[in-house]
């Protein structure tokens, strides 16, 4: 079969379901993925021939994608800032609203790593704690940005641990003297949670934030794929695990410390609101892109 040809059947089954540019760009990211082809390929080799070996494997990814499952699952990774992340079931796909989070907290953290490099082998070590760790993404993102951080990444399910501590880049810290991330498996509403793990100059979380009424206005394709449990709280409660992070944060933040939640939009005063209560002096909203109500940066 040609190239070609596949990609105007596979577009036209995915434009059942979605628009015709997002069918399009999940079919060249398939293609691209399984037999390493470019979005123009088809067009300045339009005699280009999919190997009949791959042909299988793309109509059976081509299948999943019909159902509504994720590409990111479907090829089993995904990208977030820079990185090659690898995804499953198991945990919620990356997504680029996260990556603003991580940009704060890079530029937080190297300023802390700058001020303390003049004690040389004296300075007292620059310790993150991931809340929600999911895939990692959070954790070995600051991991690899900032060699010289040390990582402790928490997470209550053991699988999505099991995804996040196998990341592709074990071997890569290895040779750049990168400190590999510490996973462990609780669950931040437990009482006392955090008062072993010492303290920490920067807390990042992620938490459970969508409500069970917002389930309505969401993509089929998340809610039958991703687990539920990194995504939903109840209507009555919808900031419970923001109450557990601030309670968290006044017992592990140093005194200098700095702390960034991802939030509901529907919720940035009151969710400030929670860690002005928890004892936090110096509260703010971080609007995304969009205009949006994104982060909650709290210190003391």
């Amino acid at each position: 079969m040609l190239l070609k040809e596949f990609i105007s059947k596979a577009v036209a089954v995915l434009e059942q379901t979605c628009a015709l540019d997002e069918a399009r760009a999940i079919v060249f990211a398939l293609c691209e993925d399984v037999i390493g082809t470019k979005s123009y390929t088809h067009i300045i080799e339009p005699d280009y021939k999919v190997p009949e070996a791959s042909l299988p494997g793309l109509e059976e990814k081509l299948s999943r994608l019909e159902a509504g499952e994720p590409l990111q699952y479907v090829t089993g990774h995904c990208s977030f800032c820079g990185f090659d992340f690898k995804v499953s079931p198991d945990v919620l796909i990356p997504r680029q609203e996260t990556e603003l989070l991580c940009r704060h907290a890079i530029d937080f953290v190297s300023r802390i790593m700058r001020m303390r490099s003049s004690a040389g082998k004296f300075a007292a070590p620059v310790r993150i704690l991931d809340l929600c760790t999911g895939s990692g993404c959070i954790a070995w993102t600051l991991a690899l940005s900032v060699p010289g951080v040390e990582v402790v990444a928490v997470d209550n399910s053991e699988k999505a641990l099991q995804v996040a501590a196998t990341q592709p880049f074990r071997e890569y810290a290895r040779k750049h003297n990168i400190n590999v991330p510490q996973f462990i498996c609780q669950d931040i509403l437990s009482p006392g949670f955090g008062s072993d793990l010492g303290v920490f100059s920067l807390i990042t979380s992620n938490p459970p934030y969508v409500r069970e009424s917002e389930k309505a206005c969401m993509n089929k394709n998340v809610l039958d794929y991703e687990p539920a449990s990194a995504l939903f709280v109840p209507d009555d409660d919808p900031l419970l695990y923001y109450r557990a992070v601030a309670s968290i944060s006044m017992r592990c933040l140093e005194d200098e410390g700095m702390g960034f939640t991802e939030i509901n939009e529907a919720f940035g005063p009151a969710t400030a609101g929670i860690f002005t209560e928890g004892g936090f002096a110096r509260t703010e909203v971080i609007k995304d892109i969009s205009n949006r109500n994104r982060i909650v940066r709290y210190s003391r």
